[in-house]
């Protein structure tokens, strides 16, 4: 049972989504980390649902800090993060107990801990657990930002509708880190919205891509092979409920190009080694190369959705319908932005403390 992501920053996520608790342990921070309370607030709010394109499901997330912080600063020992579980319905899934929800982990779960699962709401499954990765994640963005590395992410498409792409990456991201429903441009952010509530109405779901750019990582972090920028990153992605696919700079649309237009020509501006374009990520060989690191990542549909569907009942071993009861979202992608904010965060403070020093963060 792996629960724990990162060797020099490592952070492991426990709870379920009805039980009393959820939280994040994160061992390896640097001290001196100033906690922003409010700051920690404002994320939390970003992946809390909001209207009718979220869930009914509101937690008011009244955090807290058990070790790990002393007035106002991390300690460098273990940094641990609770929050409770206030707003659950229970009984809504006692009827569909050994119904699988199609798309979801309901079987997998059962057959993984033989029957034994907290099943309520996803248990450790549900995007619940996401809101321990948003509270530890506010502590390293806040570093991150100390030392000139920001990360921001849009909904670069959703339902086949596409958002503008990053231009003026410093605009973009301050202006992303405001909104509860990130997109660049707000005619199209519109029209998801009403793409959402009418997948809704049709007691269905839609999904889409957010796009990540992180800027100000220097050139030469990460490792060849096994533990490349990519991989390491991939491998903490996927494990955010419902991200199906990743992709570095142009991705699989390298695949459609020529080496003369995939390949970024290097160039001298102003003393300092940049490239001319930026196909490749800001990767080169697993490695940053100073450009900023672009990310894609697919986000499937919200696959509890209230349609009647085929399944089977896996105590029983027959067929059977499911018509689903409780509170679901029609779509997660607008809530999972703060989430691959805050996991790629943590996941660069465990790269870069590889690099330059488990301390580095924790300097001015």
């Amino acid at each position: 049972m792996k629960n724990t992501f990162g060797n020099s920053v490592a952070v492991t996520i426990f709870g379920e989504s009805h039980g009393a608790e959820i939280g994040v342990v994160v061992d390896g921070l640097a001290p001196g980390i100033p906690v922003d309370e409010e700051f920690v607030n404002h994320q939390l709010s970003l992946r809390r649902p909001a209207g009718k394109i979220s869930t009914a499901r509101v937690e008011p997330d009244p955090w807290r800090i058990v070790s790990g912080v002393y007035n106002g600063f991390t300690t460098g020992t273990p940094l641990t993060i609770l929050i409770p579980n206030t707003n659950t319905k229970s009984k809504d899934y006692s009827a569909t107990r050994f119904l699988a929800r199609p798309g979801h982990a309901d079987y997998t779960a059962n057959q993984k801990y033989h029957g034994y699962e907290d099943f309520r709401g996803g248990g450790h499954f549900s995007g619940r657990i996401t809101a321990v990765i948003v509270a530890a994640g506010a502590i390293a963005l806040t570093a991150l930002k100390v030392k000139g590395i920001r990360v921001g992410t849009h909904i670069a498409r959703l339902a086949g509708i596409d958002d503008r792409k990053f231009d003026n990456l410093k605009e973009d991201m301050e202006t992303l880190s405001n909104l509860p429903f990130p997109v660049l441009d707000p005619g199209a952010g519109a029209k998801m919205q009403e793409a959402i509530l009418e997948a809704a109405a049709a007691l269905d779901s839609v999904g889409g891509i957010l796009e990540t750019c992180i800027t100000g990582i220097p050139a030469g972090v990460g490792e060849p092979w096994f533990d490349s920028v990519e991989s390491v990153l991939s491998h903490g992605l996927f494990s955010i409920p419902g991200i199906k696919g990743v992709e570095f700079g142009d991705g699989f649309g390298m695949a459609d190009l020529r080496g003369s237009a995939a390949n970024d020509p290097f160039r001298v501006e102003d003393g300092k080694i940049v490239t001319a374009t930026n196909h490749n990520g800001g990767i080169n060989g697993g490695i940053t190369n100073g450009m900023p690191l672009l990310i894609r990542m697919a986000v499937k549909p919200t696959p509890s959705i209230y349609r009647e569907q085929d399944t089977v009942n896996f105590e029983r071993v027959e067929n059977a319908t499911l018509a689903l009861a409780g509170r679901h979202d029609p779509a997660i992608i607008h809530r999972a932005r703060v989430v691959a904010d805050s996991l790629v965060a943590l996941i660069l403070c465990d790269m870069l403390a590889s690099r330059f020093g488990t301390d580095w963060l924790g300097k001015e």
